[in-house]
């Protein structure tokens, strides 16, 4: 088949496009080709149709988002134009989607979390329009996220965030596939994050032999590496309380990702506050990515480079959808600080991973734990093993073909059962 994957999106380390990427892999590996449409694209992208208005940055889009999620009660007029400003984008996507004529479309997160709501309106037209199945993979569902509580376009959530008729769902955890049949009454496939732990790890090379030299971290330097986006449910500021309580080791902490879609006011307090504690504190977004290049005068290296240089990695997240960095780390035989947020506890700890878990704060019992690991090889080695093997098991490539293809078979079936309108 013909699968067309779309999103605001696809570009970069953020948890969505990542995701897609490994689908993408699976579905190719299996004989399908496979088309990325988004707002955004890697430069090198060579399957991919780029339409700017697709994403969820531009100023007009912002605007209806702001207006949409400002407080309480419905606004005809605003859903209206949330509705044409839809069929507006539809009428801009048709001529993409009549030369790539797919057979599938995947609609990555743009069906799930409201960030682009005429996008939501105008994926849902064609698919209706041209009868496609459709499958929705849902990282982040509306009632996660504190910032869309209150809605004054609360049908149009409803209606597209996810839509039901004739469309397969896929939620990444079991708490979100439970409240999405509560709240909505749909049925869903659990599709975990995954990696491919049949795939041996990167390694050392003379592209990325000179990282710390590039980023001015000495060898000697105790290196926590914190492989998220700057945004507060990240709670790096306990990376920061590690880092202190590490401080005879010169540690550095380093974050790879970006600010992202939140805003700049969690990173300058952090600056402040790791200032306030005597911690060396680096972003690193512009050095790394998520593939190699040259920008201008200095390299930019992969996050697998950025993973191979760190000592321990840092993850003490209050919330997420599942939990990329855990997966990342553990591919990377990195032991790792994770913090004991809801799907972790529901979905990753029962399995009988080996981490330094973090509630509210870094105790003397965590310093402790990090040092062992820190200082003791042998038992390292024997953690990050247990925990591959693991993951391997409950979290690898296999999970995410057998999904993929009861996905991929249920859409088809949907597609050609459906009432469509018209």
């Amino acid at each position: 088949m013909r699968v067309v994957m779309a999103s605001t999106r696809l570009a970069g380390t953020d948890g969505v496009s990542l995701e897609a990427a490994k689908m993408r892999e699976v579905l190719r590996a299996a004989g399908h080709e496979v088309w990325y449409l988004a707002g955004e694209l890697e430069p090198d992208e060579e399957q991919g149709v780029l339409v700017p208005e697709m994403h969820f940055a531009p100023p007009e889009v912002r605007a209806l988002t702001k207006r949409a999620f400002a407080g309480e009660g419905r606004d005809p007029r605003l859903i209206q134009e949330i509705e044409e400003a839809g069929v507006r984008l539809a009428a801009r996507l048709e001529p993409a989607f009549e030369e790539l004529n797919p057979d599938l479309l995947v609609v990555q997160n743009a069906w799930a979390i409201p960030m682009q709501l005429p996008l939501a309106v105008a994926l849902w037209r064609l698919v209706q329009r041209r009868r496609l199945p459709a499958v929705s993979h849902n990282h982040d569902y509306p009632w996660e996220r504190p910032r869309f509580a209150r809605s004054h376009v609360r049908p149009l959530l409803e209606r597209y965030f996810p839509p039901d008729h004739a469309v397969v769902q896929l939620s990444i955890n079991s708490i979100a596939q439970r409240e999405l049949k509560t709240r909505r009454g749909l049925d869903s496939l659990l599709l975990p994050n995954v990696m491919d732990y049949d795939r041996a790890p990167p390694s050392f090379d003379a592209f990325n032999a000179d990282f710390r030299e590039t980023l001015g971290i000495r060898p000697d330097q105790l290196l926590l590496l914190q492989p998220t986006r700057v945004v507060p449910r990240k709670r790096i500021e306990l990376a920061v309380d590690l880092a202190a309580a590490l401080a005879a080791r010169d540690p550095v902490l380093l974050v790879s990702h970006a600010a992202g879609d939140e805003g700049q006011d969690y990173r300058r307090g952090l600056e402040t506050y790791a200032h306030e504690r005597g911690v060396d504190l680096r972003f690193a977004s512009e050095y790394v990515a998520r593939r190699r290049r040259f920008s201008g005068q200095h390299k930019v290296y992969s996050l697998w480079d950025a993973y191979l240089h760190a000592d321990f990695v840092t993850y003490p997240s209050r919330y997420e959808g599942f939990g990329n960095a855990m997966l990342e780390a553990v591919w990377m035989n990195k032991p790792l600080l994770i913090g004991r947020y809801p799907v972790y506890l529901s979905d990753i700890r029962p399995k009988g991973f080996r981490f330094v878990e973090v509630e509210d704060r870094i105790t003397p019992e965590v310093v402790e734990q990090v040092v062992r690991l820190l200082d003791d090889a042998e038992l390292r080695r024997g953690v990050v093993e247990h925990n591959r093997e693991l993951a391997r098991r409950h979290f690898g490539y296999g999970t995410l073909r057998k999904v993929t293809r009861a996905a991929v078979e249920q859409a088809r079936t949907r597609a050609k059962e459906a009432r469509w309108p018209g």
